[in-house]
């Protein structure tokens, strides 16, 4: 199933180093506190600590007893009391001061550090004084800011930056960024060049560059060559397709959490559920995670057959022959049979879901949208899946693509599907479609802004030549996805008279059948084929700006030949990225000889970024 390389890529940076940083902070943190203690963590900390520091090692550093933190009241035993916090959403219920509180009723005195993670606020405070409860705690960061979830994917596990940025405006999170960029820059050498688009970016680069202006400069060697930062809402289109390469597919359907994933009895064919680890160390899984779920089956079944020969080699072996068999390669034939086991269960357990949902009919419409064909039999089926009152999640996300795709629905249609929608689901989501147009991703076209007169528009600013800056009829199209006129500058929809063949992918479009090259992706791709921006000029301003490129050191790129550092490239998505465009860069590096490095803030699907939409999510 190898795809075609066209030459050697360069090896990763290790960042396992990254995960002993973070250990060994939380160890000084919590051995500022001596003597048995109790840890209080909060329910969102508990995967990501888990990956870092287990109970064993917590164990080791006279933590006593763990307990997850939920909406009851929490009761310790301990002398003394370490609580490791997550506080956000900040709400008036604090868990902690219950224990404090509790404490003092009882006349028990007992030392209470609460460490907040992955920055301590001014709002934290705050709200220990509103507590009554300031004066009794210490209080400490835990500034964990990655967390390397495989060799090439690693995450600040910030779900909430999507909503909290780009929906309520808050950047708290935005120096979070930078200083992680900077963790980055410190521990894996100079970047040569940074590339982005997106206000956010723009800020966290900035964040990046006052950080590294503040500190020391140590020459190092660069593992790291280019950077590229890129917004979630410049590209809102591809996080609501339909995954169906095998890793994104498996994390639509079970939902993968901090890089592992519950497989439930369906999948084991036994009565329990077994968490897997979902990485380049399970052999099988990474044979199959990039590939079309349709390509899948038969690459399974060649294995299970493969594995079949390798034990059938025992039969004619003398003792020696055995002993050498089962001493070098059973445990390996074991253990691999056991994943492809796991493997197969989840694909037959996803086919059966999917052929229920009518997958295909589903893909068809979705792909109609992205090539703008048959709209009107995609607005009825969108009618029938909100009327049989299928998933409310899914029924918004064909609402929103339709939107996105369209630029806009037309009036009649808007409050057509709305009244259907709230009638279906309740009229209790009104504020969530406030959420969703405020965000551009469900809006109404105003009277007189039709596809057509809306491009001219936009093809009117780009030809202005005295346009220097966004005017104010350019940023009226702010919330506007320009989706059709982007497809054609960068040809995101290939020609759907050609056939695709998908065992042999030809572009980036394969993640999506044939149907749509991510845009995000694309966009990485354009600029660095382009060393920059230039050419590009029509393509930043209907994606509203804020694009930048700046040299921020050398180590090689004046050079002929490139060095290994400047062909591994880092993308920091900022609002959550998928594992479809996690596969779509994979493929473009390997057809480059580049190695893609993911950062994001948080590993992201359409299920995941519409449920933060929800009026409900606080």
């Amino acid at each position: 199933m190898a795809h075609s390389v066209r030459r050697d890529a360069p090896e990763l940076p290790d960042f396992s180093l990254l995960k002993r940083l973070a250990r060994d902070q939380l160890i000084y943190l919590l051995e500022q506190l001596p003597g048995r203690k109790d840890l209080f963590i909060e329910a969102d900390l508990m995967s990501p600590l888990d990956r870092i520091a287990n109970v064993t090692t917590l164990k080791q550093h006279d933590v006593d007893k763990l307990y997850k933190v939920e909406y009851k009241p929490i009761v310790s035993t301990s002398d003394q009391t370490v609580r490791g916090c997550f506080l956000y959403p900040l709400t008036n219920w604090f868990p902690f001061a219950d224990v404090v509180n509790a404490d003092k009723a009882f006349g028990r005195f007992r030392r209470y550090k609460i460490i907040f993670s992955p920055q301590k606020f001014y709002s934290c405070e705050n709200l220990l004084e509103e507590q009554g409860i300031f004066g009794d705690v210490t209080t400490d960061e835990w500034s964990f800011y990655l967390l390397p979830l495989d060799d090439d994917i690693i995450s600040l596990e910030l779900p909430e930056f999507f909503r909290d940025n780009f929906l309520e405006g808050d950047q708290r999170w935005v120096r979070t960024a930078g200083s992680a960029l900077h963790l980055l820059h410190s521990v894996y050498g100079p970047f040569s060049k940074l590339y982005g688009i997106g206000r956010c970016s723009k800020m966290a680069y900035e964040s990046w560059r006052e950080q590294v202006e503040e500190g020391e400069q140590r020459a190092r060697q660069a593992e790291i060559g280019n950077v590229f930062l890129i917004d979630r809402d410049v590209d809102l289109v591809t996080p609501l397709c339909s995954q169906v390469v095998y890793e994104g597919l498996v994390d639509d359907i079970f939902r993968i959490k901090c890089g592992c994933v519950e497989f439930g009895p369906d999948v084991t064919s036994s009565d329990k559920s077994i968490k897997v680890m979902l990485n380049s160390q399970d052999k099988v899984f990474n044979e199959i995670r990039n590939e079309h779920f349709s390509q899948v089956f038969g690459f399974l079944s060649q294995k299970a057959r493969n594995l079949q020969t390798a034990y059938d080699k025992r039969s004619g072996m003398d003792i020696k022959q055995m002993k050498t068999f089962v001493s070098e390669e059973l445990k390996g034939l074991k253990q691999e049979h056991r994943l492809l086991s796991l493997h197969i269960g989840a694909s037959e357990s996803m086919m059966k879901r999917k052929t229920k949902q009518d997958f295909q009919e589903l893909l068809k419409t979705e792909h109609s949208l992205l090539e703008g064909f048959e709209i009107r039999e995609c607005i009825s089926y969108i009618e029938e899946h909100i009327n049989r009152q299928v998933s409310m999640v899914e029924s918004m996300r064909l609402l929103c693509l339709l939107s996105l795709t369209e630029n806009g629905l037309l009036p009649k249609d808007y409050r057509s599907l709305k009244a259907q929608f709230l009638q279906s689901y309740g009229i209790d989501h009104l504020l969530t479609f406030s959420n969703l147009k405020q965000l551009g991703l469900l809006v109404e076209q105003q009277p007189g802004e039709t596809l057509t007169v809306m491009e001219s528009r936009v093809g009117k600013l780009v030809n202005d030549k005295t346009a220097g800056k966004l005017t104010d009829a350019f940023s009226s199209l702010a919330k506007k996805s320009n989706f059709r006129a982007l497809g054609r500058r960068l040809n995101l929809v290939p020609k759907s008279d050609e056939e695709y063949d998908l065992r042999v992918p030809r572009d980036m479009a394969y993640i999506f059948s044939g149907a749509y090259i991510p845009l995000s992706c694309k966009l990485i791709e354009q600029v660095l084929e382009r060393d920059g921006w230039t050419g590009l000029e029509e393509v930043t301003r209907m994606l509203n700006g804020h694009e930048f490129a700046v040299t921020a050191g050398s180590n090689g790129s004046d050079a002929r030949v490139k060095t290994d550092s400047q062909r591994i490239i880092l993308v920091m998505f900022l609002g959550g990225c998928t594992f479809s465009e996690i596969s779509a860069l994979r493929f473009l590096g390997r057809e480059k000889g580049l190695k893609f490095i993911v950062v994001t803030t948080a590993i992201t699907n359409s299920a995941r970024l519409l449920e933060s939409m929800l009026d409900n999510h606080a």
